[in-house]
């Protein structure tokens, strides 16, 4: 495997592969997005417009198989952000860490963690934030569509030196794979304090 560390405009190349990437990984549980391109390409813009942020590239054999983004917070938009100020977070110090997508058969090889390591090294090089943050969806546990051999990811997280703020959720929309229209999901975001 091909990993590749890009930012800001270097992303730009990379964003149909990107979407394409993203619609397909997130159309399994617990996400079960019905994405189009024309929406990833606005919402990964978000990425080519920060000269801060970083994307994490992973090919094999030239396919694009598995990427991680990231960005300071304040260079998100305004709905990421609401949560931290209305509970009195500062958003400048910090650095969220977007989505980590992977096909399923490139899968526990070590790509999760690499995607951490590289964006929390990116945020302490930036020398500017305190925390790490990232937000997950949040799946009743009876959720029909929930398979038998789920597993959250939240061991995995907390093994990482996350911890889950619940305090700190928001609502995202888009359209579940069985619904005609989006629909408000609730998020909720996880935070590391970055070691000085």
């Amino acid at each position: 495997m091909d990993i590749q560390l890009l930012h800001g405009a270097e992303i730009a190349p990379h964003i149909d592969d990107l979407a394409r990437l993203r619609i397909q990984v997130f159309r399994e549980f617990p996400y079960l997005y019905d994405g189009n391109l024309d929406y990833e390409a606005e919402y990964l813009a978000t990425y080519v417009r920060s000269a801060a942020s970083l994307c994490v590239l992973v090919r094999d054999e030239g396919r694009v198989v598995g990427a991680s983004t990231a960005l300071p917070l304040v260079d998100e938009t305004q709905e990421f952000q609401q949560p931290f100020i209305a509970a009195g977070w500062n958003p400048a110090r910090i650095f969220y860490c977007a989505e980590s997508v992977v096909l399923p058969a490139w899968r526990g090889r070590g790509l999760g963690v690499r995607f951490f390591v590289e964006r929390e090294a990116h945020a302490r090089e930036l020398g500017r934030f305190d925390w790490c943050a990232f937000c997950a969806v949040q799946r009743p546990a009876d959720h029909p569509r929930r398979p038998t051999d789920y597993q959250p990811l939240d061991a995995f997280w907390t093994r990482r030196g996350y911890r889950h703020h619940p305090e700190l959720h928001t609502h995202y929309y888009w359209r579940d794979l069985d619904e005609a229209e989006e629909s408000a999901k609730p998020m909720s975001f996880w935070l590391k304090e970055l070691a000085s």
